[in-house]
Formats: structure tokens, sequence, C-alpha cells
């Protein structure tokens, strides 16, 4: 086997790793251990780079753990750990004045293994299951309060009353998702380390199809035909919980950036907005913004919204005066119809060539 000179061992210190162009391809050198050793530098997950990773102990050796998503390698063997059957290509080390030599070709190729998806397959290959004359209407409680709580929403009491309108006077499907039920874990940034990383679905589904979002993403991207998003005002702004959820959308506004792929089409969204703060508009404002960026529709009026004033410190009487307002259960249903309405309107409209001003990633200057 034929060996290459391609750097210098002085310039690779103790405790330390680096990434080579070697035969068209990244290798990364690592000196852990008083050991020189080389694998393939790109993560057989979504290709991040190990190189700038962090070394791990495993019981099996040291690692280098992919900084996209955390797979990781033993640095030595190149085998995953755990059980893993991913195997990352090695490349055999010589050692010769000063000089650090590798096998022409790994020793050791590369090799993915097969991972079971099956439980997010209808979200890989976006299995929509809206038709021309479906009426599916998903509510979104974003109202946050402890498990068993012996408390009710006003928000969430208004997003029922919409839910049971439709299902009786338009014979629609409906569902209802309580945020604070999916324990989902929050948005942790891959876009920010590389827009490849954000991925969809989102990489923490991928990871773990437990993850309380995978119901969101199933539920709003491939059933519903109209959204209902129900909050409290939470000092001037919409729940914690509505941004939590926000965040980890990010994977689908991304598709948009990496792929010019829109996975929201004709689909309408609506909000119920509730709270002892008057700041109503501006929180419909973020949240109509946000929703609109997807590819939602806003029907005309878009937003119901309720509040005692700056002055009603009195909190215990909220849920009492909501369910007296005639305003607010006539104001539910106007929404629902509008919303209902305009569905049934877009979807007659061919979508198929539907383009959007977002930025694309081959559009980038820099």
């Amino acid at each position: 086997m034929n060996y290459i000179p391609i750097f210098k061992l002085s310039d690779l210190p103790k405790e330390s790793q680096q990434i080579i162009n070697f035969q068209n391809t990244k290798v990364l050198l690592l000196h852990y251990d008083d050991q020189i050793t080389a694998i393939g530098n790109t993560c057989l997950h979504k290709g991040g780079p190990l190189g700038k990773g962090i070394i791990t102990k495993h019981s099996e050796g040291l690692c280098i753990q992919c900084p996209w998503h955390g797979w990781e390698y033993n640095i030595k063997t190149g085998k995953a750990p755990d059980g893993y059957l991913d195997q990352q290509s090695v490349y055999d080390v010589k050692i010769h004045d000063d000089q650090i030599l590798l096998s022409e070709q790994p020793i050791v190729r590369a090799k993915r293994a097969e991972h079971d998806h099956s439980a997010i397959k209808d979200l890989k290959a976006l299995q929509y299951q809206t038709t021309t004359d479906s009426i599916n209407i998903l509510g979104i409680s974003t109202t946050n309060m402890a498990k068993g709580a012996a408390r009710e929403s006003t928000s969430e009491h208004a997003l029922l009353q919409s839910l049971e309108h439709a299902k009786q006077h338009h014979s629609a499907s409906t569902r209802l998702l309580k945020l604070r039920d999916l324990e989902f874990r929050a948005c942790e940034g891959y876009y920010s380390i590389h827009e490849q990383a954000c991925t969809w679905p989102c990489s923490i589904t991928d990871a773990n199809p437990n993850d309380g979002m995978t119901e969101v993403y199933r539920s709003m991207i491939l059933w519903a035909d109209v959204i209902l998003v129900a909050t409290p005002i939470r000092w001037g702004n919409p729940s914690s919980l509505f941004f939590k959820m926000c965040e980890r959308l990010n994977c689908v506004q991304n598709q948009i950036t990496l792929h010019n792929k829109i996975l929201i089409q004709n689909k309408v969204a609506g909000f119920i907005i509730t709270g002892g703060q008057d700041n109503i508009q501006q929180v419909a404002g973020q949240m109509g913004t946000f929703f609109t960026d997807l590819g939602f529709v806003l029907p005309p009026f878009h937003f119901v919204g309720w509040s005692r004033g700056w002055v009603a410190e009195d909190m215990e009487k909220n849920v009492e005066q909501l369910k007296k307002s005639r305003y607010l259960k006539r104001s539910v249903k106007d929404l629902t119809d509008n919303a209902i309405r305009l569905s049934k309107q877009i979807k007659q409209m061919d979508s198929s060539h539907m383009n959007t001003p977002l930025p694309k990633r081959i559009e980038s200057d820099i």
C-alpha cells in the first residue's frame, strides 16, 4: 500500500486535531493518547464537519462528536459507540522524519447503517392528508400551566368554543393540541451552526420521533386545512410556549431557504388572544407575521381579541367574565366561519407554481 506524506508531526501537538484535504476528500487527523489517528471528516448523518467537534469519553475509548447533531465516532476505529452500527472511514498512519504519512486509500471504508425512520416516514415523505373537500381544523393552545392544575384558560376556553362551532355548523374534523402536554425540546439552534444542519423534519424529531413537536408537525403540516392558535398575553407578547413552538418551526421555513420547497400551501391561520393587558393588536401582528412567513393565509379579520384592560387585576374573574361575554361567543364563530370559507376558496387554487420573496441560499452574496 502506498503512503503519502501530508502533514508535519510538529504541527499537530498533543490533544489536538486538524482537518486536511487528502485525495479529493477531507480527512481528520487526531493526536490523542500519544497516538496519531486519521478518520473521515464528514459525518455520516447530515455531512457535518467532525473536526470542529469535541472529544468525548466512552467505555470503548475516545470519540469525536459532530457539532451539528452530536453523532460520535471512535477516533481510532471509526466505529459509532453504544451499539450503533455506523462506521467512519479509517486511514492507516505512519510517522517518518517528522512527517505524518497516510495510506493512499482508507483501510476501513465508511458505512452508514440503516436507521429506522418508520415512525416519521409520513413527515419525511410529506404525505399530506388534506383533500379539496376536507375541513380539518386544528386548534393549538399555547397556555402553560402545571399538570393537573385546577385552572381554566380564557384563550383555551374560547378555542374550544371555536372548534365546537366548526364541528357542529361545518361538519369539520377537529383536533386540539395543548402544547403544555407535549413535552417537546426547545430548538437547539442547528441553523446557527450551518443552514444544512436545520433539517425537515427537525433534527430533534429525526433523532427522537417521540418528541412532542412531532405531533405538531404531523397535525399542522400534513393534516390541517385551518389552524386556530390561542394564546394568553404575557408581558405584552404571546406565551413563551408559543415562541418555543415557533423556533422549532424554523425547519419548515428553512426548506424555502435551502430548497425552494414550500411545505405550507393553501392553509389558513387565525388567532385567539386573551389577557388582562390590552396589547392585542401587537400580539396579533407578531403571530400573523410569523405564520404568513411560513405560507399560511390570513382571512379578513383574522383574530379574536378579548381583554378586560390594564386595570383589571382581579384575575380570578377573567374566566367568569369571558364566559358571560356575548361578544366572545359571537366573535369566535365569525373567526371560524371566515377561516373555513377562505380555506374552501383557496383550496381550489393551483399552488404548484407559488413562489416566495424570502431569501434563498443560492442567492447569498457572502
